[in-house]
């Protein structure tokens, strides 16, 4: 897998993501240390409402970000964003007010939104190797649960010698080593469309939604979001509820609980890229939601329990399976996408996945949180849990099977639309022909391409 590094513009771009990753890690830790001097007691809802503002700004800024990338040189755009996170970053010690907090986790969350979607469109032009492209996915799925698990562990080794305040300093230096590294890698000229959706910003911005809806198997992608969704948030809210409050088991075992999680998704991101050489993403995928649900009817069981020592590693065991679980869902999602939509089309179909994916976080977040406390962690797991089935089993049904796919990626085939209109998200890189569109990609048998070839 590591040999995906060799190639130096890939090699610059996932430093500077994983370095940018713990510069986040690092402003996490601090900004409930700083919550905690600012609002005392009030702390827990002043980093719900930052959590909450997060989803926003994600939820709301990516589409934009996909409006306009197509205008912006994709290497500035990166750059800009990763020095607006440092500025940000380097006043956050100085606020002394809520209100101020809120302001700067929304811009800082906002310039996250325009560098993610478009570092994980570049990727696919650098890696443009089916295999390759499969490793470096899954080096991106490593490189966020190692931060979930080193992040904490060094900002406590640093908090043993210096302040919290220090540790914003910590996060400025990673976003500008981030933003250097963007600036030293060369990146391929990306293919560019043959003009913007029609309806002026607000076509622009909803076209990678659209492009969702046109596709059965990106419907079927938004679907899966939801399932992840489900699984991640009762593991995000409650790891820290059912370890002390259920279990009552000590503070230093929440850590323990996260990481299992994080082990099982470091487990399947290691073996994924052989599987996928051989299994259809669809198998995978799918196969990963439907686990998902299941695995609630255990966390169920365990709420229910009744003391015995049983519990505790039973809930370490369903962790970790919603740990790999989620990675068989997350991993392979770049492959679909690239295989889904034209190449000029990429950062904006990247930026709607972007999008619609923390829309359903920001559903399951409040979910899993507000109606744990409310009615009871059963209550809980019982809604998320009907939520996960019924997203799975509605991904299976939106995405029809198909034969045998091999692993390589189909040759590009030109092809005509006659029965789409000039603002249509499909149509972003196609040429006006007599009687149509006119436009060259891979892609696979939808209601678009119903003679294409098949592809799971």
């Amino acid at each position: 897998m590591l040999s995906v590094l060799r190639d130096r513009t890939y090699r610059h771009l996932f430093a500077a993501q994983v370095i940018a990753l713990v510069g986040t890690g690092l402003a996490t830790v601090a900004l409930g240390l700083l919550a905690y001097d600012i609002a005392g007691a009030r702390a827990g809802s002043v980093l719900g409402t930052a959590l909450a503002i997060k989803m926003v700004a994600y939820v709301a800024i990516a589409p934009a970000v996909g409006a306009v990338a197509d205008r912006i040189p994709r290497r500035a755009l990166m750059v800009s964003a990763d020095l607006v996170r440092a500025a940000v970053a380097l006043l956050l010690p100085f606020v002394d007010q809520v209100w101020q907090v809120y302001v700067l986790v929304f811009l800082l969350q906002s310039a996250s939104a325009a560098f993610t979607p478009t570092f994980q469109a570049v990727i696919p032009d650098v890696l443009p190797e089916e295999r390759d492209y499969t490793r470096a996915l899954s080096m991106s799925r490593l490189a966020y649960d190692l931060e979930s698990l080193f992040s904490p562990a060094l900002a406590a080794v640093l908090l043993s010698v210096i302040t919290y305040n220090w540790l914003f300093t910590g996060t400025v230096v990673g976003f500008l080593a981030s933003a250097a590294l963007v600036v030293s890698a060369v990146l391929p000229r990306p293919v560019s469309a043959a003009g913007p959706p029609a309806g002026g910003a607000r076509g622009r911005a909803t076209a990678g939604a659209r492009l969702f809806l046109a596709v059965p198997r990106l419907r079927a992608l938004l679907a899966l979001n939801l399932v992840v969704a489900a699984a991640s948030a009762m593991v995000t809210v409650n790891s820290v509820v059912y370890v002390r409050e259920v279990l009552g088991r000590s503070t230093g075992a929440v850590p323990v609980a996260l990481g299992a999680y994080g082990a099982g998704s470091m487990a399947v991101a290691l073996t994924l890229p052989r599987v996928l050489d051989r299994v259809p993403d669809r198998t995978v995928m799918l196969r990963g939601a439907l686990l998902l649900a299941g695995v609630f009817a255990g966390l169920g069981a365990v709420t229910a329990g009744e003391g015995g020592s049983w519990r505790w590693p039973a809930l370490l065991a369903v962790w970790a399976v919603f740990g790999a679980a989620c990675s068989m869902v997350l991993t392979p999602t770049g492959r679909l996408i690239r295989r889904s939509v034209p190449a000029g089309s990429r950062t904006t179909a990247f930026a709607a996945q972007f999008s619609l994916s923390h829309g359903c976080w920001l559903l399951t977040y409040p979910l899993a949180g507000w109606l744990g406390a409310r009615a009871g962690l059963q209550a809980a797991v019982l809604a998320l849990g009907v939520i996960a089935l019924a997203a799975s089993l509605l991904a299976v049904r939106l995405w029809p099977p198909g034969p045998p796919a091999t692993p390589t990626e189909p040759a590009p085939v030109e092809h005509e639309h006659t029965g789409l209109h000039a603002g249509h998200p499909h149509l972003t890189d196609a040429a006006r022909v007599a009687g149509g569109w006119r436009h060259t990609h891979a892609c696979a048998p939808d209601r678009l391409h119903p003679h294409a070839p098949t592809r799971a």
